[in-house]
């Protein structure tokens, strides 16, 4: 059993960094020493689970120990981790959206009463602990699924490698796998955060001609225009719905709209903005995750716009993982930019405030060795 430390939340909204448990992985698992973790506002979130949680769903590492039958990695493989976890054989899985794994997306706090292997695996205080996303990764170790870790190319930082798994991941497949953006469209980017501008480079390498980034923050702005924004659109705080702003926009596409629009706030008043930038018969994809009730004016969907709402940009850790690190390798999608500044696991309060802030592009945990 190894020693280490992690971010727990109680469940009320407070964490503290404590020291952890860590046993040896079982059948079919990985025991992980976490080198970076990613900082995200659905790790701010799972502050208010209502239970003690191992915090963070974004990671890289180093394998240190693999279970029996495991296949995939072996002991000194660096690793990016997935927290869609793919079975790869419930319905979702053989017909093509491993990203809604009926089996392993999610452990439920029942499982973890019953004595899962994976609460088994890592210990608080005596009693067994959940990990976030069946993950952990503000954490020095974590024990995972062999299904969660995607060998890393050589050469790529771990502070970069990790925000792939979420970030990354879900910004740039929404743009290239769920929209289909196509080579001379014309996009629409509604928050310029850290999933929003991978929004932007998956519009970027699609092929898109024109790229209007929005947002309230002339710094989130400047980060777009980097990160392949052709036009920005700052955007007033009081302008409900964005309405005002898509009259900017629809003045830059010739009068029509755009034809595809993101939304990246995770405002849930905002979850309608995109329909009103695309024109008609365009694609609005709401990315940000709003998972609440809003009020639509059907208007709005006049006339055949589509309107679509995936999970994680429908990945498939085995293809898009591997196909994102390779282009960061020629060049083509950036990462390294991408980390705005980098702590440790105990200046995480400073984390989460940068990232409310709008400081940083991504912030992320670098883990002391």
């Amino acid at each position: 059993m190894i020693t280490g430390r992690a971010a727990i939340s109680d469940g009320q909204g407070q964490f503290t960094i404590e020291d952890i448990q860590v046993d040896h992985p079982g059948p079919g698992e990985l025991l992980v020493e976490i080198r970076a973790s990613g900082v995200c506002h659905t790790d701010w979130d799972s502050l208010r689970w209502g239970r003690p949680v191992i915090l963070g769903h974004e990671g890289a590492g180093v394998v240190l120990e693999a279970g029996p039958g495991v296949s995939r990695v072996a002991a000194g493989d660096e690793v990016v981790l997935n927290w869609a976890i793919p079975c790869g054989h419930c319905y979702a899985c053989l017909h093509g959206s491993r990203s809604l794994c009926e089996n392993h997306n999610q452990v439920t706090a029942a499982d973890y009463m019953q004595g899962h292997s994976a609460l088994d695996a890592t210990r608080w205080k005596g009693k067994g602990i959940e990990r976030s996303f069946n993950l952990g990764t503000m954490s020095t170790h974590a024990v995972v699924r062999e299904e969660a870790v995607i060998r890393m190319n050589k050469g790529l930082p771990f502070s970069s490698a990790c925000i792939i798994g979420c970030g990354v991941m879900t910004g740039y497949g929404s743009a290239v796998n769920a929209a289909q953006v196509q080579p001379g469209s014309s996009t629409v980017v509604l928050g310029a955060g850290g999933v929003g501008l991978n929004v932007i480079q998956g519009c970027r390498i699609a092929g898109a001609d024109m790229i209007i980034a929005v947002d309230i923050n002339e710094q989130r702005l400047a980060f777009a225009r980097t990160f392949g924004a052709t036009h920005t659109v700052q955007a007033d705080r009081e302008d409900r719905g964005l309405l005002n702003a898509a009259k900017q926009v629809k003045a830059m596409t010739g009068g029509r709209g755009a034809d595809y629009a993101f939304e990246c706030t995770a405002i849930p008043a905002l979850g309608a903005a995109p329909l009103a930038m695309v024109r008609n018969a365009g694609t609005a994809c709401q990315v940000s995750g709003i998972e609440e009730e809003i009020t639509i004016d059907m208007n709005l969907f006049e006339w055949d716009k589509i309107y679509i709402n995936p999970l994680y940009g429908q990945c498939d850790p085995e293809r898009d993982l591997p196909a994102i690190m390779d282009l960061y390798g020629k060049g083509e999608l950036l990462l390294d930019e991408l980390v705005t500044r980098t702590y440790s696991l105990d200046d995480l309060a400073g984390a989460f405030e940068d990232m409310h802030a709008g400081r940083n592009a991504k912030g992320v945990l670098v883990m002391d060795r």
